[in-house]
């Protein structure tokens, strides 16, 4: 069974590695949809894969840090694509995650990607 919280957070970033006139290479901020998925069989006694509420706290350090910061600024994503900004979720999360399966990121309402380590 798959389960999954959503987070948004509000940050800026430019693409400093695209071609020369492309408008992402501008500053430039987004609504940041993120849904971090982990994977198992639900407790007998519990019911659940996991608590929400562990998921939360396990993801709020990283939120902090993203949360309305300027992204080139983060170590290991000075190129913060939505791609790159998986992989770096995904690998700061997986050590306390365990059973992470799946990193969702949504640029805007239409495009994102995911990412499954």
């Amino acid at each position: 069974m798959d389960i999954f919280k959503v987070f948004t957070l509000e940050a800026a970033h430019r693409l400093p590695n695209v071609p020369e006139g492309h408008k992402c290479a501008r500053l430039h901020g987004h609504s940041f949809r993120i849904e971090v998925h982990v994977s198992g069989e639900p407790g007998e006694r519990s019911g659940w894969v996991m608590d929400f509420a562990d998921l939360k706290a396990a993801f709020k350090p990283l939120y902090e840090r993203l949360d309305h910061h300027y992204l080139n600024d983060i170590e290991g994503l000075e190129n913060p694509t939505s791609e790159r900004l998986a992989v770096w979720i995904w690998e700061r999360l997986k050590p306390a995650l365990p059973q992470l399966s799946e990193i969702v990121v949504h640029e805007t309402c239409t495009s994102g990607c995911r990412y499954r380590g």
